[in-house]
């Protein structure tokens, strides 16, 4: 049965494609142009215009009635290219580590109070890990996550705390504020992360944080593997390859001018 012109799949729809036929008009377009073009009722493409205008996602000026787009959605391409440009430079080192220790490694950015893999190397062999780029990972109780948090102020991490909470993922799970203070500490100290079956039972991650041409973390490179892989013994020569790694991508992305070089 195809979707009502009333129903919100009609409507995003109808909004997205708004969005793109601004994109592909530089001198703009009106709202009967736009309805006509994309055969959306006027009254309801004058709502949603309405709405995106609000937003910040579209502007309108006042001498033409054209809209075009706003800097709400320029800025969200500048994230997602910056992103992509860091996944760009990091690709290639984190295929040399993955072969070097044989394990999964991600890349993850911060955003809105999670953490988001944009990048991933399979590990070499049948063991596999049930990720994938896009996939959006707790803070608290991952290693990248925990990265990310400990180079912000305490401030900030109490506040992405209060929004988020710490939800108990297994019993290793940290879900008091004070430990985890405590654990993004010796992060912080030590240069890289740990999450010890904290986020999913028989799994062992560590994560190193990356670096911009300002000293601010701007991603997490991290490790997965089972415990037999992370034992305590090989742990060392896996932390001192992380850490390696994540030093050669942040220079690297100082050099290039990536996410915010000076």
């Amino acid at each position: 049965m195809p979707a009502s012109d009333a129903s919100p799949a009609v409507a995003v729809e109808r909004a997205l494609n708004i969005l793109e036929a601004a994109a592909n008009r530089r001198d703009g377009m009106t709202n009967s142009e736009i309805s006509r073009k994309l055969a959306i009722p006027k009254s309801s493409a004058s709502y949603i215009l309405r709405t995106l205008e609000r937003r910040g996602y579209l502007r309108r000026e006042a001498e033409t009635g054209r809209y075009r787009l706003g800097l709400k959605i320029l800025s969200l391409g500048g994230d997602a290219q910056a992103n992509l440009d860091i996944a760009d430079v990091a690709l290639p080192f984190m295929r040399m580590l993955s072969e070097k220790i044989r394990m999964t490694v991600h890349l993850a950015v911060l955003d809105q109070g999670e953490a988001v893999y944009i990048e991933k190397v399979e590990a070499p062999g049948f063991f596999k890990v049930n990720t994938w780029v896009g996939r959006r990972m707790f803070l608290h109780s991952t290693s990248v996550g925990k990265c990310l948090l400990a180079w912000l102020p305490k401030d900030d991490v109490e506040t992405i705390v209060k929004q988020q909470g710490l939800k108990k993922r297994t019993p290793k799970t940290i879900t008091s504020i004070t430990k985890l203070l405590a654990d993004l500490e010796h992060a912080k100290q030590s240069g890289y992360a740990v999450d010890d079956e904290e986020n999913s039972l028989g799994a062992r991650c560590l994560g190193a944080p990356i670096f911009d041409g300002m000293g601010n973390v701007t991603a997490a490179l991290g490790a997965s593997g089972t415990l037999t892989q992370m034992d305590e013994d090989g742990m060392p020569r896996i932390i001192d390859a992380l850490k390696e790694t994540a030093r050669r991508i942040s220079r690297q992305l100082q050099r290039s001018g990536s996410a915010g070089a000076a």
